[in-house]
């Protein structure tokens, strides 16, 4: 149980594909429009993570070590595939919506990333729970991506709207400088709250500045 919720922690808070590991950089930006768009990609690729770790880490003693990455190339792109044709016949303005950046996802670095340096390595159980504690952050970071450009550039969330008529939208927030923009305040943010989480750690730091022994030192 301990290792699963490492693998889940690690995933959406330690390892987070979006905002810390800087990875899938390309559907990031481009399809994260809206918030839906965002939450499709995302759940779409934690599908073909998580049956794509599992199927990797099954085989991983069977699979010669020379021929692993067209393998894996395969076993993904199977999936990638199979997924395609289940959102073109159930989701199909989603599949519009997101149109190439779908089968794209056979050459995201997330998941050959995760094929290579996980699933090929542990058992099948932590290596599933390492492609949904990934497949979530990714799926977290798109979405919020999503919200925020799509609050600010339409005044609406998931096709409602939450901001009143008199709102004058933002455009740039909808075209790709807006998706940098977003992109880079989160991950300061994110990156902001982690240091100093850190420093915290290494300096021995309550929070509590009164009562801080490098402040009363100072003070004398």
């Amino acid at each position: 149980m301990k290792g699963i919720l490492e693998r889940l922690y690690n995933g959406i808070i330690k390892e987070n594909p979006t905002f810390v590991l800087m990875l899938g950089m390309c559907p990031t930006l481009a399809v994260t429009t809206s918030a839906l768009n965002g939450l499709g990609m995302g759940v779409a690729t934690m599908a073909v993570l998580i049956m794509s770790n599992m199927i990797i880490s099954l085989l991983r003693k069977v699979i010669p070590n020379g021929v692993r990455v067209p393998v894996y190339i395969i076993i993904i792109a199977s999936f990638v595939t199979i997924v395609e044709m289940l959102m073109h016949a159930f989701l199909t303005p989603l599949y519009s919506s997101l149109g190439i950046f779908i089968p794209l996802i056979v050459v995201n670095c997330i998941i050959f990333g995760r094929a290579e340096s996980y699933a090929s390595k542990n058992n099948v159980l932590l290596s599933i729970f390492d492609g949904v504690g990934i497949g979530i952050g990714f799926t977290i970071g798109l979405t919020t991506i999503g919200i925020i450009r799509e609050i600010l550039g339409n005044g609406t969330v998931f096709g409602l709207r939450v901001l009143p008529e008199s709102y004058e939208p933002i455009s740039i927030f909808i075209l790709a400088p807006g998706a940098f923009l977003v992109l880079s305040l989160l991950c300061a943010l994110m990156n902001k709250l982690g240091v100093s989480k850190k420093e915290k750690k290494k300096t021995g730091c309550t929070g509590n500045c009164a009562q801080c022994p490098s402040a009363e030192k100072e003070g004398k």
